[in-house]
């Protein structure tokens, strides 16, 4: 599958916010951008671990609470401790997750298992696999958020299907070089980190080198980008082509990228430019940047 593609994703996800009567009252917090949108491009693994602890539904609303120097999980109306039994369960549940290669979960945001700050399940779920792209619905409400959610569950899925095979030192050499905007907008840091490993693929195993990269691949991802390393990268990026432009051409991709920098456009509108002429020109290295070839627009809507 070509990048930038749709594909299909496999994200773990807070079972009422597909619609499914799980919470304490019955009830369901169906998320439309959830199920309508990202839902096209989703195989969604739905848990609820309330009623696989076997509470019930209904049943009485449960809280954390601060006590004895932790947070503890309990039933409000009788203060039943749930702690133990739900850490014992989380753990089980997450371990078993973790064995279906997801490309990320979505949260019910305040939920006392699911709430990524302080639920006891997010928490488990962060322990076994501490790399996951994980959000909240609520958060996931902002175009940036969505933005920067759906090009890690992408990269993921990329890595996933990448790492799954025997791979060749050329072959990881490859996918770096591919992603190396991509990196460079969220992390400079990690980008060199990671040139770094792949050069050590000649002097030791391959394999090895494949399960150190993919952590720190995902690493590198979940540090936002910035607008300020986004204007590096594409200024980086035109150093490939603008010999080759006009003089109109190269004025016209210079002002957008200083007007994307003063926020009077957005990143679509250099970005637009830049893919144009790489097309037209047959630059090829720059055709296979991973950067250049964003996730399906209706993610972001």
């Amino acid at each position: 599958m070509a990048e930038g593609e749709t594909r299909t994703l496999r994200v773990g996800i807070s079972a009422c916010l597909l619609g499914e009567r799980v919470r304490w009252d019955g009830g369901h917090k169906r998320d439309a951008f959830l199920t309508d949108v990202l839902g096209k491009h989703v195989e969604w693994v739905a848990v609820c671990p309330e009623v696989e602890l076997g509470l019930g539904v209904p049943r009485p609303p449960i809280d954390l609470v601060d006590a004895d120097g932790g947070t503890r999980l309990v039933v409000s109306t009788s203060g039943e401790d749930l702690t133990e039994r739900m850490q014992a369960y989380a753990a089980w549940r997450a371990k078993g997750l973790a064995s279906l290669d997801l490309d990320g979960y979505v949260l019910k945001s305040k939920s006392p298992s699911c709430g990524q700050d302080r639920g006891l399940f997010a928490r488990a779920l962060a322990d076994a696999m501490p790399q996951l792209p994980m959000e909240e619905e609520s958060r996931l409400a902002r175009a940036s958020v969505r933005e920067h959610f759906a090009e890690r569950l992408l990269a993921a899925a990329r890595w996933r299907a990448f790492a799954r095979r025997r791979v060749r030192a050329g072959e990881l050499q490859a996918f770096h070089a591919a992603h190396k905007y991509a990196i460079l907008a969220h992390s400079p840091v990690h980008y060199a980190e990671l040139g770094r490993l792949v050069a050590t693929a000649g002097t030791r195993p391959v394999a090895g080198v494949v399960d150190d990269y993919g952590p720190r691949f995902m690493q590198a991802l979940a540090v936002r980008a910035t607008r300020g390393r986004h204007v590096n990268v594409l200024q980086h990026v035109a150093g490939f082509f603008t010999r080759a432009l006009s003089d109109d051409e190269r004025a016209t991709l210079t002002t957008a990228i200083e007007d994307y920098r003063a926020r009077r456009v957005p990143r679509d509108v250099p970005l637009g430019l830049v893919r144009e002429h790489v097309q037209r020109l047959g630059v090829a290295y720059l055709a296979e940047q991973v950067y250049l070839g964003p996730p399906p627009a209706d993610l972001l809507s």
